[in-house]
């Protein structure tokens, strides 16, 4: 089932402000746990924590900054 562009619109905003803050205290919290690595190695891990969440939710705010596809479009001049 596809998700309507209001509906993405909607969770993808839910994502940013929720959340996108959780998972950055959960990859602190791992970070944390490692008993604070080498710089490079904190670099690294935070680098590919960083692009792991983007990856399962690209469908969702693929779009969802241009126009509403399925509005009618307005020819008045």
């Amino acid at each position: 089932m596809a998700l309507s562009y209001k509906a993405r619109r909607r969770l993808s905003v839910l994502i940013l402000l929720v959340g996108l803050p959780a998972y950055i205290v959960a990859a602190v919290s791992i970070v944390n746990l490692l008993d604070r690595p080498s710089l490079l190695v904190e670099l690294a891990i935070y680098v590919g924590l960083g692009v792991l969440w983007a990856i399962p939710l690209k469908k969702v705010f693929l779009g969802v900054g241009q126009g509403d596809p399925d509005a009618p479009e307005d020819d008045t001049l």
